[in-house]
C-alpha cells in the first residue's frame, strides 16, 4: 500500500466512523474483538501507563446488566439513587456549546418522530442506551481510581483507537456515557473491585441501515473556528 492509499484508508476510518444507534443482531467475532483491542491499546500514555481496562459483554450477561440498569432507568425513585462520579458535562452551559447540544438532540428525535411533549417516547429512546442499541456486544471500560486528569486523556486517545480500529473492519460503535449514572449497578453485576470507576460505555456490532437514527450525520465546525496559526 503506497503513503497516498494508507492515508486515504486511516481518513475514511475516521470520517465514517458515527454514533451508531440501532444494530443488526450479527454478531461480531471473538478475533475480530481481540484484534480491536490489541491494536487500540498502542495508544499512547504518560510513561506507558496504560490506563484502561475493558470489559467485553455478549449474550446472557450483557442482556442482564441491561435489564438491571432499565429496572433502576425506568423507576423514578430509584433513579433518583443514582448519580454520576464525574461531571462529564459542564455545570454552567454556554454558547456555542449548547447550541450543538441541544441541534443534535432535537436532529435526532425530528428523525424518530419524537416532540418535546412526548416525553415517555424520549425516556424509551433514552433506555435503549442500556440496551447497548440492539448491539450484539457491549464494552463497559473501567479506569483505576488512583489516576488523575492526564491518564483520563490518554483513555480518551484508547477510545477513540477503538471505534477506529472497528471503523477498519466495516464494524460500528457507539460511545456511551450515559452509563455512568448506573455504575453502583455495573459495579454489582460485573464484580467489578473497589479501586475501579466506571469511565464509559460502549456498543459495537453492525449498523442496521434501514434504522432512521442511522442517517444522522452530526455537523462540524469549519476549520476557521477552532485554528490558529501562527506564523
Amino acid at each position: 500500500m503506497t503513503n497516498s492509499l494508507a492515508q486515504q484508508a486511516v481518513d475514511e476510518a475516521i470520517r465514517s466512523r458515527r454514533s451508531i444507534r440501532a444494530f443488526l443482531p450479527t454478531p461480531v467475532a471473538r478475533e475480530d474483538i481481540e484484534a480491536i483491542l490489541e491494536v487500540a491499546a498502542r495508544a499512547p500514555s504518560g510513561t506507558n501507563t496504560q490506563p484502561w481496562k475493558v470489559y467485553v459483554l455478549t449474550g446472557a450477561h450483557k442482556d442482564r446488566l441491561s435489564e438491571e440498569i432499565l429496572n433502576v432507568h425506568n423507576d423514578a425513585a430509584l433513579l433518583k439513587q443514582h448519580q454520576e462520579e464525574y461531571s462529564y458535562y459542564p455545570r454552567e452551559w454556554v454558547a456555542p456549546y449548547i447550541d450543538r447540544r441541544r441541534k443534535v438532540g432535537w436532529d435526532l428525535y425530528a428523525l424518530l418522530g419524537l416532540t418535546r411533549e412526548n416525553k415517555t417516547g424520549m425516556h424509551e429512546q433514552h433506555g435503549r442506551n442500556y440496551q447497548f442499541f440492539g448491539a450484539p456486544v457491549g464494552l463497559i471500560f473501567t479506569i483505576d481510581r488512583v489516576m488523575q486528569q492526564g491518564s483520563w486523556l490518554d483513555y480518551g486517545m484508547f477510545l477513540q483507537n477503538v471505534m477506529i480500529a472497528a471503523r477498519g473492519r466495516s464494524i460500528d460503535t457507539c460511545p456511551q456515557a450515559a452509563f455512568t449514572q448506573f455504575h453502583k449497578v455495573i459495579a454489582e453485576v460485573l464484580e467489578l473491585p473497589p479501586n475501579e470507576m466506571i469511565v464509559c460505555g460502549m456498543s459495537m456490532g453492525y449498523a442496521d441501515p434501514l434504522k432512521v437514527e442511522n442517517s444522522l450525520v452530526t455537523e462540524r465546525a469549519p476549520l476557521t473556528d477552532f485554528v490558529r496559526f501562527r506564523e
